[in-house]
């Protein structure tokens, strides 16, 4: 593409890279032909086609198109990912090979590049919703999965294991029926052994998916076209089993009703309904 590409009002394609950052955005490149990168420790390595690369210009880590290499680049709002700033600093540089969790955000991409020729607006822009959980999912991965080189060869399988376990739940978070045994029946796993994969992360698969959940949620009743959701649909539609339980749980997870947080985002920054 020569020009920039708005998806929605959260993610645009763009042409390349720019040389010149803002930091309320972060650069996703999704590469498509074998394509050079500048990682996190300033080496340099090459992308095979799906894999993707986090890029910031502001810290001059960008991907990079050789004379063959091709790559589509997403530009997304940071604000819309529901992500701490301090935790995607952390994810820029990295590349990510297309495989696993990685290959699942990289077809999605694929499909949303596809979906923005097409003159369906109210299908890209549901289709960008989705990404940016799954872009937040993939950020959420890489701070807690070890580096190759640091995994102890014992628990390699475990670690990609546990990559596709979460992968597979992020795609059904919405479905009310996710429980441990579907989950490890889907594996072809014990749910014992599912539970020893999550304990060794430092939680549970309950609190794991219940997490997941309430950050949709959170950034569901935080974008612009949904501030007259209601919260019992926002409820049923991820999964929660009452309107009551949600409140009560997102209550617990971030010190308010899930009616005041809309509120407060409703009002926007700097409000006075917004600071209370």
């Amino acid at each position: 593409m020569t020009e920039s590409t708005p998806l929605s009002g959260c993610i645009t394609i763009v042409p390349a890279v720019p040389h010149r950052g803002d930091d309320g955005f972060l650069y996703l490149a999704r590469i498509d032909r074998p394509s050079r990168t500048i990682t996190r420790d300033g080496t340099e390595v090459t992308l095979l086609p799906k894999g993707l690369v986090f890029c910031d210009p502001a810290r001059r880590r960008l991907a990079q198109a050789g004379d063959d290499g091709r790559m589509t680049v997403f530009r997304i709002a940071r604000r819309h990912l529901g992500v701490p700033d301090p935790d995607l600093d952390r994810v820029v540089g990295a590349s990510v090979p297309g495989r696993g969790l990685g290959a699942l955000v990289s077809d999605f991409l694929a499909a949303l590049a596809t979906e923005a020729r097409s003159p369906r607006p109210l299908i890209g822009d549901r289709l960008a919703r989705g990404a940016l959980d799954l872009v937040a999912a993939l950020v959420m991965d890489l701070l807690q999965t070890p580096a190759p080189q640091e995994a102890e060869p014992g628990r390699r399988a475990d670690t990609e294991m546990l990559t596709r376990i979460r992968a597979y739940i992020e795609a059904r978070l919405r479905e009310p029926g996710l429980s441990p045994g579907s989950i490890a029946l889907a594996h072809h796993i014990s749910v014992r052994y599912l539970h020893k994969l999550f304990q060794s992360d430092g939680t549970t698969v309950g609190r794991w998916v219940r997490q997941r959940r309430l950050d949709s949620c959170r950034r569901e009743l935080s974008r612009t076209p949904n501030r007259r959701i209601t919260v019992a649909a926002v409820a049923n539609c991820w999964g929660f089993s009452s309107p009551a339980h949600f409140s009560r749980t997102f209550r617990e997870a971030y010190g308010m009703t899930p009616s005041q947080w809309q509120a407060r985002a409703a009002a926007g920054p700097g409000t006075p309904a917004a600071l209370r």
